[in-house]
């Protein structure tokens, strides 16, 4: 298949030697400084292009492809309280979007986890639960994309928990009805997950460590795969069936 890039950073070009090596083209990169490229035949040709930039600019690139016509598959964060205009986009338009907070295949399996573990954890009242995060320092937005989806399966199966806050001062209590994340920015850490519940007596702890990009890579250009000739608003879940 045909494939565009947007965002030609490290992310990408790990895209791009992953497309090349199932024996996809890349047909077209856009990056900074890079947006008349959108009108470009090289670009209208593709058929998906897989988007991973910034909060900042991602609005605009979805907009820009649909204008071209072009599918997109997206794994930017920090952008997701416009995420109704692009479901309407999908519903009203017939456009087609297929977005993940984190398109590992094993991050998909600790999100089936962290789900499995908050309802068994609904129960035992003694347990208060929290999370921590850890990625590179170029990531701008916090807490991660992942870790509010693991904080968003938690609180639908805890009861005790309504809502989750950013622990800015990074404390250890985290009582109440708010769960707290906090997060980190070291070196250039791929991104590591940890959900921590904990009790008087002991503490429990799952753990997703990502290696390198290579993982989220790979399930981007499944995405992509997965996506051609597909239309409206898609994810993982479509994708990977029901973990």
């Amino acid at each position: 298949m045909k494939i565009a890039l947007i965002g030609y950073g490290k992310m990408g070009r790990e895209i791009e030697k992953i497309a090349l090596q199932r024996g996809h083209e890349v047909v077209c990169t856009i990056d900074i400084n890079e947006e008349d490229k959108f009108q470009t035949d090289s670009f209208r040709s593709a058929d998906v292009a897989i988007e991973f930039t910034s909060p900042k600019s991602a609005l605009s690139n979805y907009r820009n492809a649909f204008a071209a016509d072009v599918p997109v598959v997206s794994g930017t964060t920090g952008w997701l309280e416009h995420l109704d205009e692009i479901i309407k986009e999908c519903e009203v338009n017939g456009k087609t979007f297929f977005y993940a907070s984190n398109f590992s295949l094993g991050v998909n399996l600790f999100f089936a986890l962290n789900n499995y573990l908050a309802k068994l954890m609904n129960r035992f009242t003694d347990y208060d639960v929290s999370m921590e995060e850890t990625h590179h320092i170029h990531k701008l937005d916090a807490p991660s994309g992942t870790a509010i989806t693991l904080a968003e399966d938690i609180i639908s199966n805890i009861d005790r928990k309504s809502g989750w806050i950013l622990d800015d001062n990074n404390t250890t209590d985290s009582t109440g009805h708010d769960l707290k994340i906090k997060s980190f920015r070291e070196g250039e850490v791929p991104g590591i997950h940890t959900v921590i519940y904990e009790s008087e007596a002991d503490i429990i702890k799952i753990t997703h460590d990502a290696k390198s990009r290579k993982g989220f890579a790979l399930g981007a250009v499944l995405a992509a795969e997965f996506t051609k000739g597909k239309k409206g608003f898609l994810g993982m879940k479509d994708m990977l069936g029901n973990l």
